[in-house]
């Protein structure tokens, strides 16, 4: 008798990947230094690896894309540990916001192919979301320190903590104005990131919040699947099965009952 192998992993389980983001969240505000923005590396790798697991992304891809996410991460650690210097810095920026775009365009085209709306479809939306804003603050902190003047106009401080603030600030529109950009690039990327998060809200997350119905997964998923009916007459024609009562031949296949043809003298004469 066959044994039922379980799946080793369960798709569509955003919960996990939104508590380790809000842990990374949480380790960008109150920590900073070369060795928090490893930290935070790390965290993002791995939480790039659990939205291709959770997405159901094929092997194959995954494993490339882990490969190419490890050899990165690696000789983008190796180089900031090594050099610490603005450059290196501004690479390892850089880095952190390409892995970050490639959980959200991974993570959006599941929740997309969702058809049912669920709680797992808005915690990944929310999911998205909150990657959206810690793509940003990376790369304003890679503008920063790849950039020729501060990021911040008046000489303000610049801390992975006030770049995660001013991003969020911009992501959704708040605008408190303690922080601003100095340069073109900068306000350019502001105002990307302001039309981005409005967009985002309004016709995705809106849509998914207004579509959603507690149970409706489980209610599709208890639903038997209809077959098609079988046609009960058959066409007849060369090839097709005998009728029953049809008298067998030797072997027990079925021969084939001609009619008696009446005598030549007879034939086509009236009776």
């Amino acid at each position: 008798m066959a044994r039922l192998r379980c799946p080793s992993w369960r798709p569509d389980r955003y919960g996990m990947l939104l508590a380790l983001l809000v842990l990374s969240f949480l380790v960008s505000a109150y920590s900073g230094g070369t060795g928090a923005a490893v930290l935070r590396l790390v965290f993002f790798t791995a939480t790039l690896y659990l939205a291709l697991r959770t997405s159901l992304v094929r092997r194959r891809i995954t494993r490339l894309l882990v490969l190419a996410t490890l050899t990165g991460t690696v000789a983008t650690v190796s180089l900031s540990l090594a050099t610490q210097s603005r450059v290196a810095a501004g690479v390892l920026d850089s880095w952190v916001a390409l892995v970050l775009l490639l959980t959200v365009l991974v993570i959006v085209r599941r929740v997309l192919s969702h058809p049912v709306v669920s709680v797992q479809t808005i915690l990944g939306a929310l999911s998205a979301y909150l990657i959206v804003g810690l793509m940003f603050a990376a790369g304003y902190g890679a503008l920063d320190e790849l950039g020729s003047r501060p990021f911040f106009a008046h000489g303000a401080a610049v801390d992975p903590a006030v770049l995660q603030y001013f991003s969020f600030t911009t992501l959704t529109t708040l605008g408190y104005g303690d922080y601003t950009a100095a340069t073109n690039t900068g306000r350019a990327v502001a105002v990307l990131e302001a039309l981005g998060g409005q967009i985002f809200l309004v016709t995705l997350v809106a849509r998914l919040v207004s579509a959603f119905q507690p149970g409706a997964r489980r209610q599709a998923e208890r639903v038997p699947e209809r077959r098609p009916r079988r046609p009960t007459a058959r066409p007849v024609g060369r090839g097709a099965a005998p009728l029953a009562g049809t008298p067998r031949g030797r072997g027990g296949q079925r021969r084939t009952v001609r009619r008696a043809r009446p005598p030549a003298g007879r034939r086509g004469r009236p009776g």
